[in-house]
């Protein structure tokens, strides 16, 4: 532990506090981020000061602050993500045929943050600025098997956290861990229904350097075009995972993968 400078453990830190509902106390701090307890306490104490973390005494818990808002309003002002990914998402949508999207965590919701529609296809709910429920999304799917389990703990702890749309999807934590289980075996996300009746989606995570999911990318079709045999839906996954992949490389500042046919 050492060995991990302080900035590592500072960010850390910010990135544990920005996946919880509320704020925490201290000992999951230091237990969810690997930290010694004294260790955890002096470095909030650093971040108290400097307006990245509140101190709420009261309630012996520590919750984001106003500078850790401020970052974030940067990063929304400056739309990194948006801009790196919208010639890749205008591409995948030129090579299958069928709309393509965006969507970043926020809580248990997806927000969509980017739409590239395909031509004559039919408008989705899926519009920028558009919430849903991450559970029952490919793209939040995608992203929340790509999570610590904690995390995904944290976010679904019991029944009473789960909406339905469609009386499709899961309804309870273990039904959630079956699902996300079968998502990373298998390499992407699926739903089928469960946002909309008769659409479908796959999607894959674009992670950013550190492994942390950063957002979902999915393609939208309908079922119909499946059941016809005019789409092949793994064919299609692959192609998502493929941006997913060229996505999550220039966010890390890498060369681009190499397609393969």
């Amino acid at each position: 532990m050492s060995q991990v400078p302080a900035a590592t453990r500072t960010l850390r830190v910010l990135r544990f506090l920005a996946s919880q509902p509320g704020p925490v106390p201290l000992e999951r701090i230091a237990r969810e981020c690997d930290l010694p307890r004294s260790t955890a306490y002096h470095l909030l104490g650093v971040m108290v000061a400097e307006g990245f973390v509140a101190h709420l005494p009261e309630e012996r818990r520590y919750g984001l602050g106003v500078a850790a808002f401020e970052v974030g309003s940067g990063y929304t002002r400056q739309e990194p993500l948006q801009r790196l990914s919208r010639r890749a998402l205008a591409q995948l949508v030129d090579r299958v045929g069928h709309s393509a999207h965006l969507a970043v965590l926020h809580g248990r919701d997806v927000l969509y943050v980017v739409e590239e529609r395909a031509p004559g296809r039919p408008p989705l709910v899926t519009d920028v600025g558009v919430r849903l429920p991450a559970h029952l999304t490919a793209s939040g799917r995608a992203l929340l098997a790509a999570l610590p389990p904690a995390q995904v703990r944290a976010l679904y702890p019991d029944a009473g956290a789960f909406v339905d749309r469609t009386g499709r999807g899961p309804r309870t934590p273990s039904a959630l861990r079956t699902l996300l289980t079968e998502t990373r075996q298998r390499g992407h996300a699926t739903e089928d229904g469960e946002v909309t009746e008769g659409l479908a989606s796959v999607a894959a995570a674009v992670l950013d350097h550190t492994g942390h999911p950063a957002a979902g990318i999915a393609v939208t079709y309908a079922v119909a075009d499946h059941e016809a045999g005019s789409l092949d839906p793994a064919r299609l996954a692959g192609d998502v995972r493929r941006t997913a992949q060229l996505l999550t490389a220039r966010l890390a500042g890498r060369p681009a993968p190499r397609e393969t046919t």
